[in-house]
């Protein structure tokens, strides 16, 4: 029997894992990625830890599955996306620490682009904003900033890509630069009516189009594994960025479907079909991981900090040992007691986008106790993803569709089941989780299988995707109103200059 290997490159961790043909996880290798502050508003990783953490856990993976490389039928990759690298192509090096998609520090240059008239330009080519969380003005920097960067790259000499770049050239032993078009659509750099680079766009950021990667659709050919990587060559088969994986491993293949990811950061996305429509209400246009070179789009909102402001409790207060107790020590009080956490650590993203809005803790009384504040902090997460959906049935309804009648969600912090009961409370409508919640990882795999003929089409995809558990909403409208009012009041204030 075949299997499927998914490499999933991670903000906060890295992991390979097993699937069967059957979508079912036969085994999995994990290993915590270290972040780099350099300063305030700056994040990065290290490359070379990025690569050996990859290898070594798609090692640890087929050891723990108790198979050889000769048994995986096919390869997907899965990654954090905007995260930019730049490497030098004749040695192999990077020139720089990777710049993560938390990172602020090119908010003046995005300043800068919207005075220089870019921001109508952008948002009708790319279907984005402007803003320090994609990958464009990092590539700037890194060209205008890092010593002898933009001389290299005049001679041809550097090679630009997102982490699922990084990691097949260094997969296919420096043979293959090229990305797929989910993760292209979130450079800022690329068209996504043609599905190619902008030319217009890279002239005016001063890139030059020979240091971008080829894009190729998400279910396409990407290379070969060099033999020495895990013993016998595989073909890499199936790339997408995290969230438009999850939304494929979440089977939303039709126009309307919806999926929210609990990660580093929330991500929820809802399927628009091949019409590309601009959002009115905050959210951005992204293509989804396609299986051809037909366009398709979602709408998608982002929250820049969910599941980090657990990390927040653990690594900054102290108030936990280990992420697994947050929903322990939540449920010791009844309510939040008024306390509201704003986690805007990295700014506010969708629907809001106020990248000096700066994390708060309001509604504090004497008799507010960690639990109160661990409660709020979880209840974070779930205000924050209600008000992308709100912004999201808003967009469904004035281009003609129907507001969302369920959210299916997945990421680590999908299996708190506390969380998932105040999520479907807030949206009043049912909160739908999958019994395998690695679906992005799984979208990877099943993107590797489509293209490969390892599966048939994505009808027998519809198939395979199973229900855990169904959160229905025991809320009444009006408390679930009353409490966004407070949040929102808590947001206003996080936003104050």
């Amino acid at each position: 029997m075949a299997y499927l290997l998914a490499l999933d490159q991670g903000t906060s961790s890295t992991r390979s894992i097993v699937f069967d043909r059957q979508g079912t996880l036969v085994a999995m290798a994990q290993r915590e990625l270290r972040q780099i502050y350099p300063q305030a508003g700056h994040v990065e990783h290290d490359p070379a830890e990025i690569w050996q953490a990859q290898r070594d856990t798609a090692r640890q993976v087929l050891e723990k599955a108790g198979l050889t490389a000769d048994q995986i039928h096919a390869i997907g990759i899965t990654n954090q996306r905007e995260t930019t690298l730049l490497w030098n192509r004749e040695t192999g090096q990077p020139i720089h620490n990777a710049i993560v998609w938390q990172d602020r520090r090119t908010e003046a240059l995005c300043a800068q682009l919207r005075d220089q008239g870019f921001e109508e330009p952008v948002q009708q080519a790319t279907g984005l904003r402007i803003d320090a969380y994609f990958s464009a003005t990092k590539l700037m920097w890194m060209l205008d900033y890092v010593p002898g960067a933009r001389k290299l790259a005049d001679a041809g000499k550097l090679a630009f890509g997102t982490v699922d770049s990084w990691l097949i050239w260094q997969l296919t032993g420096g043979q293959r630069h090229v990305t797929d078009i989910s993760n292209a659509s979130r450079t800022m750099l690329f068209n996504v009516h043609k599905n190619r680079w902008d030319d217009m766009l890279l002239q005016g950021m001063n890139i030059p189009a020979d240091i971008l990667p080829e894009v190729l659709p998400s279910a396409a050919e990407f290379g070969m594994t060099s033999p020495e990587v895990l013993g016998h060559p595989i073909p890499i088969a199936g790339v997408a960025g995290d969230q438009q994986s999850a939304l494929f491993g979440q089977a939303c293949f039709q126009p309307g479907m919806a999926k929210n990811t609990y990660g580093t950061g929330c991500f929820m996305l809802m399927n628009t079909g091949n019409t590309f429509q601009l959002s009115r209400h905050g959210l951005v246009t992204t293509a989804t991981a396609q299986t051809d070179h037909r366009p398709e789009y979602a709408f998608e909102g982002s929250v820049f900090v969910a599941g980090a402001v657990v990390q927040w409790l653990r690594d900054g207060l102290g108030a936990i040992k280990e992420s697994k107790e947050i929903e322990e020590l939540a449920r010791r009080v009844p309510d939040a007691g008024g306390v509201v956490v704003v986690p805007a650590f990295s700014g506010l993203g969708a629907p809001w986008w106020q990248p000096n809005a700066r994390g708060i803790i309001t509604g504090l009384t004497h008799g507010s106790t960690m639990a109160h504040i661990a409660r709020a902090a979880l209840e974070s997460i779930a205000f924050q993803s209600a008000s992308l959906l709100k912004a999201m049935s808003r967009d469904a309804l004035d281009s003609g569709g129907a507001a969302l009648t369920e959210l299916r969600v997945d990421g680590g912090a999908s299996a708190n089941n506390f969380l998932m009961q105040f999520q479907a409370d807030l949206l009043g409508i049912p909160v739908i989780r999958p019994a395998n919640i690695e679906t992005t990882a799984l979208g990877a795999a099943w993107l590797a299988g489509l293209s490969t003929g390892y599966y048939r089409d994505k009808d027998e995809l519809t198939s395979l995707w199973q229900r855990d558990r169904v959160f229905t909403p025991q809320m009444s409208r009006d408390q679930a109103e009353s409490l966004m009012s407070t949040w929102e009041h808590a947001v206003r204030q996080a936003c104050a200059e």
